[in-house]
């Protein structure tokens, strides 16, 4: 993402709190990381797009002609689009100004874009904005809270919008993060991030047996995040710390590859009771805008099953000793 970076002093470190082993960003960070330069990245968005889509796949044949790209040539895709070269060349630079609503609908079109990656190129060009989108601290309505405290062995997390876990309740503290405190959740500082972790604890390379394709459903979906709050320094900051901490990290961004979350079943693998074959099913929350409740389930009857059931009752509960296991 096209982040403006003033100065040299881009970041500054503080010691880990709360084991999350994060970096906290001073108050400065705004002057440090002035927010996303859409048109810039827009410009970067459309190139990544048009780089993956080939000759083949747009309908155009290439009649043996040997190319220096593997994917569409900017003039094919503007002949695509309906748009004169000229035009399509200023906006990959960063010098379109304005674009209409049916230029966009053309570039979705001759991109053959997902829905995901639609609705980022709407936010990107400033055409899907939301007025109840704000950067102020994101609040926890008492009934969700209360909500998922009451699910019992269901594992249930609530997530903010750069992917911060807000709540969560004993059997997922116990599934996702057995070596953070409980009562991370609680406090900025300590609140735990789920991106975060997929790509810089060593917990997670273990926990998800896929890990290479948890890290590019991480990075896209942060990617969807970034264009829905470009104007976030929090957002821009956990952008900035994962690029210089993780090369894996700064590949796949620079992919601009966008999907968001949904349901999806993963296989795990944790460290008090081996494999688990687990759904996640991901709801936004209408009434908190870029907040989603995250629920885990197995399949009945299943070893899964009564793996959850195991790590539930083995989770530590709101009021008992704060018992994080031994490393």
């Amino acid at each position: 993402m096209a982040y403006k970076v003033a100065g040299r002093r881009a970041l500054s470190q503080t010691p880990p709190e709360g084991g999350t082993g994060r970096v906290t960003f001073g108050r400065s960070i705004g002057a440090i990381l002035q927010g996303v330069d859409r048109k810039s990245e827009l410009g970067e968005f459309l190139k990544a797009r048009r780089a993956e889509l080939t000759p083949e796949q747009a309908g155009l044949g290439h009649y043996g002609e040997r190319r220096r790209v593997r994917g569409l040539r900017r003039e094919e895709l503007a002949q695509l689009a309906g748009l004169s070269v000229t035009y399509y060349t200023r906006l990959e630079q960063g010098r379109g100004g304005n674009v209409s609503d049916s230029v966009i609908a053309a570039l979705a079109r001759a991109l053959a874009l997902s829905d995901d990656e639609r609705l980022h190129l709407h936010n990107l060009t400033g055409h899907a904005h939301d007025p109840r989108r704000r950067n102020e601290c994101e609040h926890i309505r008492p009934s969700i809270r209360a909500l998922i405290g009451q699910l019992g062995d269901v594992p249930g997390i609530l997530v903010g919008r750069r992917g911060d876990v807000l709540v969560w309740n004993p059997a997922a503290h116990r599934l996702f993060a057995p070596d953070l405190a409980f009562d991370s959740v609680e406090h900025r500082s300590t609140r735990p991030n789920l991106c975060h972790r997929v790509f810089l604890s060593d917990y997670a390379r273990e926990f998800y047996v896929d890990w290479e394709q948890k890290k590019k459903d991480a990075a896209a979906y942060l990617r969807v995040a970034a264009g829905r709050y470009p104007d976030d320094p929090e957002m821009a900051a956990l952008v900035g710390e994962l690029s210089m901490k993780s090369p894996e990290f700064a590949r796949l961004w620079a992919g601009h590859d966008v999907r968001d979350c949904g349901q999806t079943t993963r296989e795990f693998h944790h460290p008090d009771v081996g494999f688990l074959t687990l759904t996640e099913e991901v709801m936004p929350l209408v009434d908190d805008p870029g907040q989603r409740l995250m629920l885990i389930s197995a399949e009945p009857g299943s070893a899964s099953e009564r793996a959850l059931r195991l790590l539930a009752a083995l989770a530590v509960r709101p009021g008992d000793p704060d018992l994080v296991p031994e490393s």
